[in-house]
């Protein structure tokens, strides 16, 4: 028997070569059948031992990244580029959130590396959506604040959503209402209070992000809080608070007595 066998990958089937033709490598790809040198199979055996063993706590960001990078590129070293990413964007989650043109911009990625990271992406956020969704949102407030850093604190644009409560404060919906610039965007308390007759809400949320990684609210941010908890008086509509998103920290309105 081989004895070098078990540390031979083949290509997952996820992704033809087709797929990763796009993937730049420091080396020339190996032959479709050909063996892994040792020093490459070796690493990815130990960096899945410690993390089946520790889980994530016990890795570094960028052995993260290689652990994703694994599937879409199994047959080459990935830690130049997942030193890459990292030193580009600054850690693992600005790395998965960044949007695909940057993420392209970046030596050695390919489709096949942005689409791995983005469904990495995708599935943390619906996890960490469903632990939120058509539950009591006042009784669940520390699962709707890791949701909303989650799907928010590292976007390099201002998105501003709304979470409609029904009268039990149950979380019914989830909407973006918009996406802006680095430092604006545009909200219609109008259309807010157009769909929150149209879900029968009788309650709100407002969440956006500040990709500057500072919450402290503008005057223009008090200033649209204002018009739409006006609108929300005149509709019946009650709004909860309003909660801005930075890179590691949240403001609450209603805590900051804004509200």
């Amino acid at each position: 028997m081989d004895p070098n066998r078990s540390f031979r990958e083949a290509p997952l089937p996820l992704f033809t070569p087709a797929t990763l033709a796009g993937d730049e490598a420091q080396t020339a790809p190996l032959q479709q059948g050909a063996r892994l040198p040792s020093y490459i199979s070796d690493h990815r055996a130990r960096l899945r031992d410690r993390f089946m063993q520790g889980g994530a706590d016990a890795m570094p960001d960028y052995e993260m990244l290689e652990l994703i990078l694994f599937r879409a590129i199994p047959r080459q070293d990935v830690k130049p580029l997942a030193r890459r990413l990292i030193d580009t964007f600054g850690d693992f989650n600005r790395v998965l959130s960044a949007p695909v043109p940057r993420l392209s911009e970046v030596t050695g990625v390919g489709p096949a590396v942005v689409q791995e990271l983005k469904i990495v992406e995708a599935a943390a956020t619906r996890l960490a959506r469903s632990r939120v969704m058509h539950r009591p949102v006042l009784t669940s407030w520390d699962a709707l604040l890791d949701y909303c850093h989650t799907a928010m604190a590292h976007r390099e644009i201002e998105q501003f959503r709304v979470l409609y409560l029904d009268r039990k404060n149950v979380l019914i919906a989830d909407e973006e209402q918009a996406k802006g610039t680095v430092d604006h965007v545009p909200v219609y308390p109008r259309e807010i209070m157009r769909r929150a007759l149209e879900l029968t809400a009788s309650a709100l949320i407002l969440v956006h992000n500040h990709p500057s990684g500072d919450p402290t609210p503008s005057q223009a941010d008090i200033t649209m809080t204002n018009r739409i908890l006006a609108a929300g008086e005149v509709m019946g509509i009650t709004v909860h608070d309003h909660l801005i998103i930075g890179k590691s920290r949240e403001l609450s309105f209603r805590a900051e007595g804004l509200l």
